[in-house]
């Protein structure tokens, strides 16, 4: 017998609930509902899900408390769904430690995509070890610090590395602005996100086939930016 996947999904309206639940098989899913942040903290130790849907604006407060309190114990896929579109609002889900979102009113196809993509990823991450990488062409050894592509080494800058390592360990998940800035320059550099930007051109220069459309790294407009393997 297949063994079900597990989905908290934390939402106040019923309707998107019921959206919810008819998107994803039965045969494939156990899916627990809950509507206040107080409920989801409760449920989510012992059920151990393997995914959250989550909404922010929920009766009891925000949902980012639990979303914070879930990190605490849980590397699982948590997807945003709200009304909240400002780009702040993604930031601060994000750096709580979302790792998708979507704002309403959304498509069930895309949902159901991202979805799928995100088990993809969670399963190819189990088949990677701590330290080695690939994708495309391109093999990377954190331990090392090497990065070949079509087994010709590449050189690329501490900084260039570091900002790689920050992505392939978080890949298909939303890096934001602020972590990068903070974790590989400092905090004192938190508002000099144009260093950012050059960074990002350079790797895409030394890993893209097409810097200008770029397949591996995507940038989350205003948000951060994401690796796709």
């Amino acid at each position: 017998m297949q063994l079900k996947r597990k989905l908290l999904l934390l939402e106040d309206d019923a309707h998107i609930r019921k959206m919810i639940r008819q998107c994803l098989p039965d045969q494939e899913w156990e899916i627990a509902e809950v509507v206040t942040v107080a409920e989801a903290i409760a449920v989510a130790a012992a059920f151990e899900p393997d995914l959250v849907i989550m909404d922010l604006g929920l009766p009891d407060g925000d949902g980012k408390k639990f979303l914070r309190s879930f990190r605490t114990g849980s590397n699982a896929t948590v997807m945003v769904l709200t009304a909240r579109g400002q780009e702040q609002e993604k930031v601060f889900a994000l750096d709580a430690g979302a790792d998708d979102y979507l704002t309403k009113p959304f498509s069930v196809v895309e949902l159901q995509a991202r979805i799928r993509a995100h088990l993809r990823r969670s399963t190819a991450a189990l088949q990677q070890t701590p330290s080695h990488y690939q994708f495309g062409d391109i093999d990377v050894d954190l331990q090392a610090r090497r990065v070949s592509r079509a087994g010709q080494l590449l050189h690329l800058t501490p900084k260039e590395f570091d900002l790689l390592s920050l992505l392939l360990v978080n890949a298909g998940k939303v890096v934001t602005q602020r972590r990068m800035m903070v974790e590989i320059w400092g905090p004192a550099f938190l508002d000099q996100t144009h260093y950012l930007r050059i960074y990002m051109g350079h790797l895409r220069h030394k890993l893209e086939q097409d810097p200008a459309r770029p397949r591996y790294i995507l940038t989350e407009t205003g948000v951060g930016y994401r690796l796709e393997l």
